[in-house]
């Protein structure tokens, strides 16, 4: 049974791969009348690329962060193509900080496959990566099929996102109380990929949060904290890297003009900077803390975007 699973998962691989490639194509040829890129000053690039790289990786949620503060500070909403090129950063941040794992896991899990060693740790945890990538990808396209005015959905409004916030608090809430958080990296499987995958799929939905969603998956099935994050990072490689691929390719057919090219690019450089930072920090706090700071702040978070809808700031 076990080695069928893990054939199962290595035909997600390739089905991964496929998918990842046909969805790239496909976006790019679906009907988009989302915003084009939105104008900011460097520095404020600057800032809110500070905000993507603090936010992406923190289960808070950087989509909602980078929707509900400069909306905040009166600056506008930068839609989905700038928050998703400048995410591009923190894939670079993940890169950076995970640059020898990643390649280790990979020639691990080549040498395991050239051994038809399945039961191989780095095998099993590069096909859960792999198989939890699919769901996302799926659940994308279909979102780019059918929303195609996603800026201006319902989906990405204020109290989606507010709403999005307090019921993931209550669930991220729920997981530390009710994970066993014995599970560490060597019980990582395909299983763990499938699970933390779907649940990093609703992170379709802002405000839900991408780290958020598979942490808080990752301990329901009773990972370590740490582990949960880590893990959590590798998994949202693939899946970051694909939409900001997508966005990038859609801004440079639009034309970019130096006034919203440069300040794209220092957001994403900042990005870059502060997503490392993040990922450093957060793998040490949860190695000695609990996530409940996390629940609180995006209950408050959710509370106080509804509040400052309820009198009009909004």
């Amino acid at each position: 049974m076990r080695s069928s699973w893990y054939w199962i998962g290595f035909g997600g691989f390739g089905l991964g791969t496929t998918w990842m490639l046909k969805g790239m194509a496909i976006a790019q040829t679906l009907p988009d009348t989302a915003a084009p890129v939105a104008q900011f000053t460097w520095p404020q690039a600057i800032f809110l690329g500070a905000v993507q790289g603090l936010t992406e990786f923190l289960p808070i949620s950087s989509t909602a962060h980078l929707k509900a503060v400069p909306v905040f500070l009166g600056w506008g909403d930068p839609g989905s193509a700038f928050s998703a090129v400048i995410q591009l950063g923190s894939i670079a941040a993940v890169l950076w900080y995970f640059w020898q794992d990643i390649t280790d896991l990979s020639r691990d899990a080549i040498a395991a496959i050239q051994q038809s060693d399945y039961q191989d740790q780095s095998f099993r945890i590069v096909l859960g990566i792999a198989v939890g990538t699919l769901p996302i990808v799926f659940f994308g396209i279909l979102l780019k099929a059918f929303v195609p005015d996603f800026d201006n959905s319902p989906l990405r409004s204020m109290t989606a996102i507010a709403i999005a916030s307090i019921v993931m608090a209550i669930l991220l809430g729920l997981a530390e109380q009710l994970g066993s958080r014995k599970k560490g990296f060597d019980d990582l499987n395909a299983k763990t990929g499938v699970l933390m995958g779907f649940a990093q799929a609703l992170a379709l939905i802002p405000g839900v949060s991408r780290s958020g969603s598979t942490i808080t998956a990752g301990l329901f099935q009773g990972l370590e904290r740490s582990t949960a994050a880590r893990f959590s990072f590798l998994l949202g490689l693939p899946a970051i890297t694909l939409a900001g691929i997508v966005e990038f390719i859609g801004v440079l057919q639009e034309g970019l003009s130096s006034s919203q090219g440069i300040p794209l690019l220092v957001g994403t450089l900042s990005s870059a900077i502060f997503s490392y930072l993040a990922i450093a920090w957060l793998i040490e706090f949860l190695k000695r803390q609990s996530t409940w700071v996390f629940v609180w702040y995006r209950l408050l978070f959710g509370i106080v975007i509804l509040g400052a809808i309820a009198i009009g700031w909004f």
